[in-house]
């Protein structure tokens, strides 16, 4: 029987890694509330609880779009990772396969999506949780306008009609009508309203409905590494 000759396959390989590795990016999720809280991260991480302070690092597949991560609040997991959070549920498991429920704070992202640029942004449409910062890691270097930040107690200032137990809702998910959600006979003509206003008067950087593009999107050269902060300002506010 004649030996494999893996001359070739040395050769190669170097190669092969290097496609297999280029423009992943490193997301550092880090929990600076007074709380615990159970960052969620999909399509890739799954979830993890932070008691205060810590830090979850996670590696994310280039071209990867859709993703998410997020904080969980008043969440009660059992020994199986099966229980229920009060924001942010993501099915009532902890290693998170889906998105989370209304509210939540969104950091939002899709890597090497459009000329060999990651796009990133918060997003309030799904409404608020935890202040959030969505920051590259390595400086910013080659990005567009730096990284979103949404520092503001949110849920302090939340209308009443819009206040759900830890967060504040965003008016699609209450009210559920065309000029809010963006659908239907508002699907291309939807604009600012009063609701979004409170959320984009709070959290300038952050989506406050789904057609506010313009000064919510973020863009860096792809391999960027990126930071997604919880309660970036919490620990100065209780100096």
């Amino acid at each position: 029987m004649a030996m494999l000759n893996t001359s070739w396959v040395l050769r190669i390989l170097p190669f092969f890694l290097l496609v297999a590795f280029t423009h992943a990016a490193t997301f550092t999720i880090t929990n600076k509330c007074q709380f615990t809280v159970w960052a969620a991260a999909v399509p890739s991480g799954g979830g993890k609880q932070l008691d205060a302070g810590q830090h979850w690092t996670i590696d994310v597949p280039a071209g990867t779009t859709g993703g998410r991560v997020w904080a969980r609040t008043g969440c009660d997991f059992d020994g199986n990772g099966n229980g229920r959070c009060q924001t942010g549920d993501c099915g009532g498991v902890l290693q998170c396969t889906g998105y989370g429920q209304a509210p939540n704070t969104l950091a939002e992202f899709g890597l090497n999506k459009f000329n060999d640029l990651d796009f990133f942004d918060i997003s309030l449409i799904d409404g608020f949780n935890v202040p959030m910062d969505f920051l590259p890691a390595d400086g910013t270097a080659g990005c567009d306008k730096g990284g979103p930040r949404c520092d503001a107690d949110v849920t302090a200032q939340c209308p009443s009609e819009l206040k759900a137990p830890g967060g504040c809702n965003n008016a699609c998910t209450v009210f559920k009508e065309d000029r809010y959600c963006c659908t239907g006979t508002a699907a291309d003509n939807c604009g600012p309203t009063d609701y979004s206003r409170f959320f984009k008067g709070q959290c300038p950087d952050a989506y406050s409905y789904p057609k506010d593009d313009q000064t919510s999107t973020f863009t860096c050269p792809g391999g960027t590494n990126y930071q997604v902060v919880f309660c970036p300002q919490a620990s100065e506010r209780a100096n």
